[in-house]
């Protein structure tokens, strides 16, 4: 044989013989068809044949690979958690970390609110229709797994979440002006109930300009000077407390986010005060007096009685906070001594566990109570339906002021 066709095969050499093509690659040895293309070699269990790498696990350049989609997450809330003073018509996203189905449910809302949700492509976003109620504590949530919110590539929210934010507390100022359209407060606001909105959305949460005027003749000083627009005082509390007991709520004189609903609604639909305006006065000069002024003039007085020494009854303005027909009275007297006085009947209480009430004394007029203000048993029963929660109750140490007897006319005297 020629000499250059004994040549050793080393490294790796091609034979090619016919329509076969043989490759040897570091002992290895595969035959392969170059007509059909099939590859033949040694027997499978050979540990020496090694495998060509399948068509599937092959990279080249343009080859696209199968990978997981990475988990659905949540990426950002606004307002964040836990927020407070949030503006009445804030929006709220919640951002994703990938793009969203077009068929993902938006997050939920407590308490619904009014508005709408828009998604864009990894983010939803809630715009309402009408300001948020003041004080209302907001919480945003979804749920994971199918049948919540989906990734475009059909990927679930892999993890529940959750956020909150309080919606700022309503003006002051605009709280008294409702109040005052309502009827619920000693003075009038200049814009009239009528020209307010006719649906509870559109009621405006910003003070409107205008001013305040005492809505009565001979209003008594003590009354008037408690009285400042715009800034928290015990006669808003007081008005609070009644329209909260007007419509079915605590009486707590807080205007919390039931307070605004209820009040956006009452204005809207027209609903004032369900009573006249009641104000008690209680004299420490002699002969102690209580006196109930209702919307320009006395309508009833009668002797009284206030704390002895050790036990005074505390100057100043409250309102009635708590009623009963009937109730038990337990207590330590100035000298230490206990009582235990049951069937108390006709109390108001307005100042801790001092209350207007019945009891029965041999004379009235003087300091004989254990801080209470005390009346006659039949006039404590008279004054009782004039005193409801939310009535302000004064004790003064002064002599009446001259405007509270309508000139002309002489207040009645029970008792």
């Amino acid at each position: 044989m020629a000499e250059h066709s004994r040549r050793r095969l080393t490294g790796r050499h091609l034979l090619v013989s016919g329509a076969t093509l043989v490759i040897v690659a570091a002992g290895a040895f595969v035959a392969v068809n170059r007509a059909s293309g099939k590859v033949g070699g040694p027997p499978a269990a050979d540990a020496s044949a090694t495998t060509l790498p399948s068509p599937e696990a092959t990279s080249s350049p343009g080859a696209s690979s199968t990978t997981t989609p990475a988990p659905l997450t949540v990426t950002s809330v606004l307002p964040v958690d836990h927020a407070s003073a949030v503006a009445y018509s804030s929006t709220i996203t919640v951002s994703f970390s990938a793009p969203l189905a077009a068929s993902s449910p938006p997050p939920s809302l407590s308490p619904p609110l009014a508005g709408s949700w828009t998604r864009s492509p990894d983010s939803f976003t809630f715009t309402p229709s009408s300001p948020m109620v003041p004080s209302t504590l907001v919480h945003v949530s979804a749920a994971a797994g199918p049948g919540g919110i989906l990734a475009a590539s059909g990927e679930p929210l892999a993890a529940p979440f959750s956020s909150s934010f309080t919606v700022a507390v309503g003006s002051t100022l605009r709280l008294q002006q409702l109040l005052a359209q309502l009827d619920y407060l000693p003075v009038q606001f200049s814009q009239p109930l009528t020209a307010e909105a006719t649906t509870a959305a559109a009621v405006s949460l910003v003070p409107e300009q205008g001013t305040f005027t005492w809505r009565f003749p001979n209003t008594p000083s003590q009354l008037e000077a408690l009285w400042t627009p715009g800034a928290a005082n015990v006669i808003t509390q007081a008005a609070v407390m009644r329209f909260e007991t007007d419509h079915g709520l605590a009486a707590d004189g807080d205007a919390g986010p039931l307070v605004w609903g209820a009040l956006l609604k009452a204005v809207a639909d027209r609903e004032t005060a369900s009573q006249p305006y009641d104000y008690l006065i209680a004299t420490e000069t002699l002969p102690e007096t209580l006196y109930v002024w209702r919307e320009g003039r006395i309508i009833y007085q009668s002797p009284a009685n206030t704390g002895v020494a050790g036990a005074a009854t505390p100057l100043g303005t409250w309102p009635v906070y708590l009623r009963y027909t009937a109730t038990t009275m337990t207590g330590t007297n100035p000298d230490g001594s206990h009582y235990n006085d049951p069937g108390v009947p006709w109390v108001s209480y307005f100042y801790e566990g001092d209350a207007v009430h019945g009891f029965v004394r041999a004379h009235y007029g003087f300091p004989q109570s254990d801080g209470c203000v005390e009346l006659p048993v039949a006039n404590a029963a008279t004054v009782f339906p004039l005193d409801p929660l939310g009535t302000l109750v004064t004790v003064t140490s002064g002599n009446l002021t001259t405007e509270l007897a309508p000139a002309g006319a002489t207040p009645p005297v029970y008792g």
